[in-house]
């Protein structure tokens, strides 16, 4: 895998470039030189591809007139890249220079002379001294999803040294200069469009970036580009929409994501910002699409406790339920009354929502009367957490308006809730992309994840 590999992470150039983004990425030093160690692997790789043509031609030589010779059967037998760097160009983008590499070559040579005498053998050739400078630009496709491509690519050949095996000495040199001349123009061309090549071949693992994620059947979480990266010395960072819509449908919401700045930490490889927006377009996608309400009866409230969904239980704190409706079991719809606010500070997340607890009594034959609808302000406290490459959570209740209701929020709803937060919802990725050694921070307005990566397969 290339390096530009992390460049899935930075190439998602927007149509527009007005919008603050709901994430932002950091591409740190540490995670370029991991790219580069991966790159340099499939660099090599291809370079022992390099075909290098048949030569052939005819030269003349004192006392012997013509010479008709040829190389054939050329192949690579060794390739080392010992030396290679991966530096950020500030408002630039991404260089990669490769010093002092060697390539071995080994092949077979023959010549005819004086029309009737004819000679052959083989040689082993080491080309020294190379170095390959490319700079990788990053684009766009008609799709919003990455493009990336070698420019200003340039190759030089150091030094030839060749050993022969069988013939006669003076044909040595007649060779030698021969095969300098023609290899380094071989060399030189076929380097730069085979690291072309692999830049190109990336391409393909670009296009697995989740630019869209699908969360579950209510949901999808967006991650394309807001805004062109941003390259300095020490990082690559860039802006992604990181917004909900509801699956099928693109409802913006009646907010907007404020500004913020990650920190200048450069521990890890890299370092993902989600902002209390992005938290908050998924509370607004799951209220319109009426996933936040849920039915609450008898049954799911434990065997041991006291309080039971029956007009008997309600009627002590409502006489006339149990006067009306006397024995008959109970069902409460608790829904949101309005979208739910995420809100982030230092090392707390919390949840609020106004909610509306309507009771129904059932009927033997299974029919509901309405009892009563009562509005019900509660806050939870949010625990957050990175789940493989999810973003998971957990609430906790902070507070209800009554006692009865409070036993009903912390015993049935909250933990139908954990177990759908549980499951979280994809983190922007490429590929088979794994997080390792993550930490989890809540700052103001956003949480920060900082992790390394490790890429498999």
């Amino acid at each position: 895998m290339f390096p530009c590999c992390w460049l899935a992470l930075v190439a998602l150039i927007p149509v527009t470039l007005s919008t603050n983004p709901g994430v932002k990425v950091k591409l740190t030093a540490k995670g370029l030189e991991y790219g580069r160690q991966l790159g340099m692997a499939s660099i090599q790789k291809k370079l022992k591809t390099i075909k290098v043509p048949d030569m052939s031609g005819t030269q003349k030589v004192p006392t012997i007139g013509k010479v008709r010779y040829s190389l054939t059967n050329l192949k690579i037998v060794d390739v080392g890249l010992p030396k290679s760097t991966l530096d950020l160009v500030p408002g630039t983008g991404v260089r990669l220079s490769i010093d002092n590499a060697f390539i071995s070559l080994h092949g077979n040579w023959r010549v005819k002379y004086l029309r009737i005498i004819k000679d052959s053998g083989s040689f082993d050739l080491k080309v020294s001294g190379l170095t390959i400078t490319t700079s990788i630009a990053i684009k766009s496709d008609e799709t919003g999803r990455p493009v990336v491509s070698s420019v200003n690519c340039v190759t030089a050949v150091g030094s030839v040294s060749i050993k022969f095996h069988g013939g006669a000495s003076w044909l040595y040199n007649l060779f030698k200069k021969f095969i300098d001349k023609a290899l380094r123009k071989a060399l030189e061309k076929q380097i730069c469009n085979l690291v072309a090549d692999v830049v190109s071949d990336l391409n393909l693992q670009l296009k697995t970036l989740n630019v869209v994620a699908k969360v579950d059947q209510y949901a999808d979480i967006e991650y394309s580009m807001v805004s062109a990266p941003t390259v300095s010395k020490a990082s690559i960072e860039l802006g992604m929409k990181g917004e909900f819509y509801n699956t099928g449908k693109h409802r913006e919401p009646p907010f907007s994501p404020a500004a913020f700045s990650l920190p200048p930490e450069t521990n890890n490889m890299l370092y993902i910002g989600l902002s209390a927006f992005t938290a908050n377009s998924a509370a607004f996608v799951y209220n319109t699409a009426g996933a936040l309400s849920l039915y609450i009866t008898d049954d799911m409230i434990p065997q041991g406790s006291p309080i039971r969904l029956n007009t008997r239980t309600f009627g002590t704190f409502i006489p006339q339920i149990a006067k009306r409706f006397p024995g008959l079991m109970m069902k409460l719809l608790v829904r949101t009354a309005k979208n739910p606010v995420v809100t982030f500070e230092p090392n707390n997340a919390t949840v609020d929502a106004t909610c509306t607890v309507t009771a129904y009594a059932i009927h033997p034959n299974a029919t509901l009367s309405p009892l009563f609808v009562l509005n019900l302000e509660t806050s939870v406290s949010a625990r957050v957490f990175v789940s493989g490459t999810r973003l998971a959570g957990a609430v906790s209740l902070n507070k209800a308006l009554d006692s009865i209701f409070q036993l009903v929020l912390k015993v049935v709803v909250i933990p139908i809730l954990n177990v759908q937060l549980a499951k979280g919802y994809p983190l922007p990725t490429l590929g088979k992309m794994k997080l390792v050694n993550t930490q989890l921070q809540v700052l103001k307005d956003y949480v920060l994840i900082g992790t390394d990566v490790q890429f498999t397969g």
